[in-house]
């Protein structure tokens, strides 16, 4: 069994795409699904399943769309994947320590690595929106927003629109917690 961990995008925003997450905790095991946790109304399910990790996100869209009427984005990744997002924050290696203030700092998932064309041709995005900046790694990009996300431009919707990609962002107390729910 892997563990994994699922980040629903855009829901539960006002009364928009409703997903309880006792339900999304009955839907996932419905789907086979072990050791099912929730963390927060976001969107965030941490489980165990040997089901292949490139059926996961599939499964569960299907699942929740069905069950609740809802179309979103489901992002996943594996324990492994999030522990090296933890730790490969390049923001700490520039000295700025997200832990002492997590609210300030994010990650948005990508659902895949984007094509490194489309990488380069957001470079300047991290000018443009100054002191708002970003660092692309892999399939995730880490995100230094000093006024707090609700203010910042650098979105889930810019990001996907200029990489071609889906993506959904938690700030850095929820990465936090989900890689320490996933280790347990």
């Amino acid at each position: 069994m892997q563990a994994y961990v699922a980040m629903l995008r855009g829901i539960n925003l006002g009364s928009r795409n409703r997903v309880p997450m006792a339900g999304l905790r009955t839907l996932a095991s419905s789907l086979g699904f072990d050791d099912i946790r929730t963390y927060v109304q976001s969107g965030n399910l941490v489980f165990s399943s040997d089901v292949a990790r490139s059926q996961i996100a599939p499964t569960l869209a299907k699942g929740i769309h069905n069950t609740f009427d809802v179309d979103v984005p489901v992002l996943v990744r594996t324990k492994e994947e999030l522990v090296g997002t933890c730790t490969s924050n390049p923001f700490a290696d520039e000295g700025l320590v997200p832990h002492n203030q997590p609210t300030l700092f994010h990650v948005t998932f990508l659902d895949g690595i984007p094509d490194p064309g489309r990488v380069d041709g957001i470079a300047d995005l991290a000018v443009r929106y100054d002191p708002d900046t970003f660092r692309v790694v892999g399939s995730d990009i880490f995100l230094s927003i000093p006024g707090g996300y609700g203010e910042t431009k650098l979105t889930n919707a810019l990001f996907e629109k200029r990489l071609g990609v889906p993506a959904t962002t938690r700030n850095w107390k929820s990465v936090v917690a989900l890689t320490q729910m996933v280790n347990e």
